[in-house]
């Protein structure tokens, strides 16, 4: 489990993030998201090629592991946006180790306010 906030990183870096064939890898067949905004977000919407890609300015705060399972793991955190004004969200995302790597099943976003520490 100590590799999940590597890989959660690689959801954050634009050389990494906007790789297709990492990120075809990384999310699973059957996964989805509800973003910051609300919205919610299928596997297909959230792989962009790399014509598409563009910096992330975002720092994680508190990134923290919990096992729920010997195959599941909750990766949780707060993302900070780095723009005008800065956006920041609490995180959740629930890693599978199902399929002999670990794969991203959900993953959500809820607006928070700033960190003051």
């Amino acid at each position: 489990m100590q590799t999940l906030p590597a890989l959660e990183q690689t959801l954050w870096r634009r050389e990494t993030r906007f790789d297709r064939a990492l990120m075809e890898a990384t999310f699973a067949p059957d996964f989805f998201e509800f973003g910051r905004s609300g919205r919610r977000y299928t596997r297909a919407e959230l792989i962009f090629d790399k014509a598409q890609a563009s910096d992330i300015p975002a720092t994680l705060h508190r990134l923290t592991v919990t096992p729920l399972s010997d195959r599941l793991a909750l990766v949780t955190y707060i993302s900070e946006l780095r723009c005008d004004p800065p956006e920041w969200a609490n995180r959740a995302s629930l890693w599978d180790i199902s399929s002999g790597r670990w794969q991203l099943r959900f993953h959500q976003g809820t607006p928070c306010e700033a960190l003051h520490d």
